[in-house]
């Protein structure tokens, strides 16, 4: 091969993958608006997330030849909407429907072309993505990968990676979403008011289980997982936008900006975990703890109090704002944990309600509310509870019984950096 010829490959390959990198990039921003808008078309929530896959097959071979459109987006629905039209063609029916869809189309696109794709811009459409996506027909895990595929824009691989399950899993939980959806005619619009609460909720829960997974990784080698809480928090506030006076929708984003605000400093070089009270203030990452203040005032500016994720925003904003772990306000952390398990009593929230105490008012006092959980069992195989035993018997001087609560612990950790932490704990090392 020549120089000519070499240098010729060379630049396609670049092409190639300009071209690859443009329909990641557009499809991570734009899937939500594509698909939504197909799905109003068709009619089809599921045939909708394949023919815009087909485009973004069509995209990754002209793209590199013809260059990346002006207006990526609607070239991808332009393409999709266009599948569908050929295909209700090769059926030989709908043919009124198709003239008319082949009309407007063709006007969209004489129109499309010189106006911005702006990837700010939410519409309704990207709404009922959301609620179809955590429709109350799935379950739990189908919500979070749908959510994430379609919404997000993640591929399975990337959602397989966050979660570390096969990517065979996810496809799977995700083919079957879209047939369950299909079989309860599942249908495309933002629910009826009496049902709004609810289904909000779904969405939230889904929303707070993926950044949760972030905060503190369930399993695998790295304690924390930052890419998904950057998707979550993206995710909520595209919510924000669409839902602006659901003050809970506002908390969340709050809840998770302030929250990952001290992502940097909850590990070490080494990647293992760093607790609150060793952690170096200094690296907690100032603009996202503004962003979550305002967020904070947003809800309570709406005048409907503060909801389950609001007073957890609350309790976050009170560690954002404290210089250390003496001048933290723990009376008030206190008193937000006592509302939050009034209106959300779970046996989770009273364990956090207990490390309160033990810093508020001293371990002894809250040692009794830990042995009172314990004694429920509600919280049999939760790691967290005998590590939080270990650390208020540690204060109290009783080392033995703490070293053997962090082996406890340690043994039914799933996470590998959090297991060593507790194994350290229980040679009677502090880190």
């Amino acid at each position: 091969m020549d120089a000519s010829a070499r240098s010729e490959t060379a630049r396609s390959a670049t092409g190639t993958r300009s071209a690859e990198r443009a329909v990641a990039a557009v499809w991570r921003i734009e899937s939500a608006r594509i698909v939504g808008a197909l799905t109003r078309m068709v009619g089809d929530f599921g045939l909708a997330e394949d023919l815009a896959q087909e485009a973004l097959v069509d995209a990754l071979r002209q793209w590199p030849i013809e260059g990346v459109p002006r207006n990526a987006g609607a070239w991808l629905t332009a393409v999709a909407k266009r599948k569908a039209i050929d295909g209700w063609r090769r059926a030989e029916r709908l043919e009124a429907r198709v003239a008319v869809l082949a009309h407007d189309l063709e006007r969209e696109q004489a129109e499309a072309p010189e106006l911005p794709w702006d990837p700010d811009a939410v519409d309704d459409d990207v709404l009922r993505l959301m609620f179809i996506a955590c429709h109350p027909v799935l379950s739990r895990e189908a919500q979070v990968a749908l959510t994430l595929r379609v919404v997000g824009g993640l591929s399975s691989e990337e959602i397989a990676r966050a979660f570390l399950v096969p990517t065979a899993t996810v496809q799977q939980r995700i083919v079957r979403a879209k047939k369950t959806l299909t079989a309860a005619h599942a249908p495309f619009e933002v629910p009826p008011r009496e049902e709004h609460a609810e289904r909000v909720g779904a969405i939230l829960g889904v929303l707070y289980l993926i950044f949760n997974e972030a905060h503190a990784a369930s399993s695998g080698p790295e304690w924390m997982r930052p890419e998904l809480s950057d998707e979550a928090i993206r995710l909520g506030r595209v919510l924000a936008a669409l839902m602006p006076r659901e003050p809970e929708v506002h908390g969340l984003v709050a809840l998770m900006e302030l929250t990952a605000a001290r992502f940097a400093a909850r590990v070490d070089r080494n990647g293992d975990p760093v607790l609150l009270a060793d952690q170096d203030r200094r690296r907690w990452d100032r603009g996202r703890i503004t962003r979550g203040r305002a967020a904070l005032a947003t809800a309570d500016a709406l005048g409907r109090g503060r909801g389950a994720y609001g007073l957890q925003a609350a309790i976050a904003e009170c560690h954002a704002v404290a210089d250390s772990v003496d001048d933290t306000d723990w009376d008030r952390i206190v008193l937000l944990y006592e509302a939050l398990g009034r209106i959300s009593p779970s046996p989770v929230v009273e364990l956090n309600r207990a490390a309160a105490v033990a810093m508020a008012t001293g371990p002894a006092s809250a040692l009794r509310i830990i042995d009172q959980l314990s004694a429920s069992g509600a919280l049999r195989g939760y790691h967290l509870l005998p590590a939080t035993r270990g650390e208020l018997l540690r204060r109290l001087g009783r080392e033995d019984e703490a070293r053997s609560e962090f082996a406890v612990a340690a043994a039914i950790a799933g996470n590998d950096r959090e297991r060593a932490l507790l194994e350290r704990k229980a040679r009677g090392s502090q880190r």
